[in-house]
């Protein structure tokens, strides 16, 4: 073929870049290029002869680009009878290139080299790609190992029978305790589904915790309700805490909104930042989203799992509460400001343990707690809520308010029904300015003024686990301070929670509507001093909201309402810029106020309380 021929040619098949043609001119086109002839017109072993096209001969006055025409050669031809001639790329298909495994392409091309062990490049066992043989199923395998290290005090009163430091006679004694914690949670899910832009097909995930904890305190009876047990623990724990299906039911738009139904152990959370409920329970619950997403909406039941006592973790073993909640809410983006996410819910809690008491492992009752008349009691009541989260301009803003109403059958003070009327509002306004973010917080949960009326005012969550002015890092979040004197086995507060409850326990107690409530005003900043380096600190001052049901307890005619400060810093550190190392260290002080002091009189070495928390998680 001439020089002129094949610059005709390489013209033609610019031409059928810009404009689709059929796929035999495109096929005839590129094999004249090779200087071949389609298969379908040529006989084995025969030369290819020259293009016929017209549109293909030579142009009158051109030449073959360069600085002398020089005449080409004839092409070279080769006769071989009987020879089968090579296919083409006219002879397949062209709406396709066959490639390898579109997922293993880049470890094909040496791009990226696999291995089990490598948690950070392509890896099948992290559903990176699907498993071999499929085009959609993917395994995902996760370990997660989380360190707790955290030397404490708090008020720890004197053991009724003996005490742990001999010719001690005070109320309190020694405030120091330790506790070591080792929690290693293994993980799996097989999903059905490419799911980068649409739901899943299907999901079966499960979680199983290992935890082995250490306690050590100051006083007797304080770990076990055996005097004769020293003031430490060693305890290890297997817990179940995911094992669901989540099932897509049908998409409802082009787009992909869509239903989804998910049955089985699961974690779920009423509200933005974990006020009201944060766990993982046995359920049943119907999702999805509508309009892009702008709704999203859950529909859900649950059936409470006992709580292991030393390591929070769920006990399958045991038989399930009767405990029932029933949440219905709905998300819509952008309302009523850009940026922000309101939220309505209607949270029902269904509590029906009068007929059952619980002791929990370290011997004590924590079915009925025992505060009060002691007897066992059922309620209902109805949680009524407004949450936002997201941006006003500049201000980030989080917002949660709740009404709750409904009846205790057995009000601790009265021995006979009681009406429930309480209420919570929280937020958390903060602004950025370049590294740092300045950061507001406020709180308060009515309290019961009036404990012998027939209406408990006193809020209380079902199982709240705040994200929330410094959250764990906070001495008054982190720690539980033990209500001595006006009830046995029961707390002021609880681990991990923010309300002044008086319940024997968050993970197995009741929620108790007969409490003096909770004001928090605090301040914060955080400050991203590296990519990898986080610093955060915090001041808090909190107070009860009324002592009425406090000086009914312990029969005093005064208590002041003041808690006291409770100031903390915190560091969390990522060397690798994700999740897969999480290192955190954090320590608090809280300065009691008079309210605090009135309940503690402790040695003026305890004036002060401290709380230090180091926790490495490492994820695979």
């Amino acid at each position: 073929m001439s020089a002129r021929h094949c610059s005709a040619s390489l013209v033609g098949a610019l031409a059928l870049v810009a404009a689709p043609v059929a796929a035999a001119p495109f096929s005839r086109l590129f094999d004249c290029y090779r200087g071949l002839t389609p298969a379908a017109d040529r006989v084995a072993g025969e030369a290819p002869p020259p293009p016929a096209d017209p549109a293909l001969a030579p142009i009158e006055g051109r030449r073959t680009p360069g600085p002398v025409a020089v005449p080409r050669p004839e092409v070279a031809g080769q006769t071989n009878p009987g020879a089968v001639p090579p296919p083409l790329p006219g002879d397949f298909p062209r709406d396709h290139l066959p490639v390898p495994d579109r997922w293993r392409l880049v470890e094909t091309l040496g791009l990226v080299t696999s291995h089990p062990r490598d948690p950070y490049n392509q890896n099948t066992l992290k559903g990176d790609r699907p498993l071999c043989g499929t085009d959609d199923l993917f395994l995902t395998l996760s370990a997660v190992s989380d360190t707790v290290i955290e030397p404490r005090s708090f008020p720890q009163p004197v053991g009724v029978q003996t005490t742990q430091q001999p010719g001690s006679n005070d109320t309190f004694g020694r405030a120091t305790s330790t506790v070591l914690a080792q929690t290693f949670i293994l993980g799996a899910a097989l999903t059905k589904g490419s799911t980068a832009f649409k739901p899943p097909v299907f999901e079966l995930r499960s979680a199983f915790a290992v935890q082995v904890n250490h306690v050590g305190v100051s006083e007797r009876r304080i770990l076990s309700v055996a005097p004769s047990k020293a003031g430490y623990r060693t305890d290890i724990f297997v817990g179940v805490q995911e094992l669901f299906l989540d099932y897509h039911l049908r998409n409802v738009s082009e787009r992909y909104d869509f239903d989804s139904l998910r049955i089985g152990i699961q974690p779920f959370s009423t509200d933005f930042r974990g006020f009201l409920f944060q766990d993982n329970q046995l359920g049943v619950r119907l999702f999805g989203d509508r309009d892009d997403n702008r709704f999203q909406y859950n529909l859900a039941a649950f059936a409470r799992l006992e709580k292991d006592t030393n390591s929070g973790l769920n006990d399958v073993t045991r038989n399930i509460r009767r405990d029932y909640v029933l949440v219905a809410n709905i998300y819509r983006q952008d309302l009523p400001f850009p940026g922000l996410t309101s939220q309505l819910s209607v949270t029902y809690n269904r509590n029906r343990e009068a007929g059952r008491t619980q002791i929990d492992t370290n011997g004590f009752p924590v079915r009925p707690a025992l505060i009060g008349d002691d007897r066992p009691r059922d309620y209902d009541v109805v949680y009524l809520g407004y949450n936002a989260d997201g941006r006003i301009g500049r201000v980030n803003l989080t917002a949660s308010a709740t009404w709750v109403v409904g009846q205790n059958r057995n009000s601790i003070f009265t021995s006979k029904p009681a009406r429930i009327s309480a209420y919570f509002l929280a937020a958390e306004p903060s602004i950025d300015w370049g590294w740092t973010r300045i950061r507001l917080s406020g709180l308060y949960a009515s309290g019961d003024s009036n404990p012998y009326d027939n209406v408990e005012h006193g809020y209380d969550a079902i199982f709240e686990n705040p994200q929330f002015a410094g959250a764990d890092t906070s001495y008054w979040i982190r720690q539980t301070i033990p209500f001595a004197g006006g009830g046995r086995a029961i707390a002021i507060n609880g681990r991990n929670g923010v309300l002044n409850s008086l319940r024997s326990s968050k993970e197995q107690g009741q929620s108790n509507f007969n409490n003096p409530g909770t004001i928090l005003a605090g301040i914060g900043a955080d400050f991203e001093v590296l990519p990898e380096l986080r610093l955060s600190a915090n001041a808090n001052q909190l107070w009860f909201a009324t002592t009425a049901v406090l000086q009914a307890l312990r029969n005093e005619g005064s208590i002041p309402r003041s808690i006291g400060t409770d100031l903390s810093v915190a560091s969390i550190y990522r060397p690798h810029f994700n999740q897969n190392l999480v290192f955190r260290l954090s320590g608090a002080i809280f300065a009691p106020a008079a309210g605090f002091r009135d309940l503690f009189t402790n040695a003026p070495r305890d004036s002060r309380y401290y709380s230090v928390l180091f926790n490495a998680v490492l994820s695979y």
